[in-house]
């Protein structure tokens, strides 16, 4: 049986691999961090559900588009030995990867780069531990 602890470290990984996956573009492992029948809501309202859609969507992004996330202030709260729920904060920095580099400091960041939130249900799976539905938003931006 696994501990709260061990809960939430497997929680908080799913959090910081969706971040590594999605400023990779390697979406097909992006999707497999939810459960097969897991939901996402975008910040635009719009609502995923499956991996299929999931991958979908992600690849419908602009060709060339870089982007980091830098995820923070991880909030995992352990309900049962099959639930948890999490709430991240997260800076999302883009960049146009066509634009030359300045130099080693590599391209400009676009101008607006935003702060946002994660909200994640949880829920363990024959998979393992996998995210059941997330909600992102932005709160603001510059």
């Amino acid at each position: 049986m696994m501990t709260k602890d061990s809960i939430a470290h497997a929680c908080e990984r799913l959090v910081l691999d969706f971040a590594h996956f999605s400023d990779s573009q390697d979406y097909e492992s992006l999707a497999g961090l939810f459960a097969p029948d897991g939901t996402m809501v975008r910040p635009s309202g719009d609502s995923l559900v499956g991996r299929a859609a999931i991958i979908e969507s992600y690849r419908s992004r602009p060709a060339g588009r870089i982007s980091r996330h830098v995820c923070t202030n991880i909030r995992i709260t352990v309900e049962s030995s099959n639930r948890a729920h999490g709430l991240t904060y997260a800076i999302l920095f883009s960049a146009n990867a066509n634009q030359p580099p300045d130099a080693h400091f590599g391209v400009r960041a676009d101008p607006r780069q935003l702060v946002g939130e994660f909200e994640d249900e949880f829920v363990r799976t024959e998979e393992g531990w996998r995210i059941a539905s997330r909600k992102a938003r932005f709160v603001m931006h510059t």
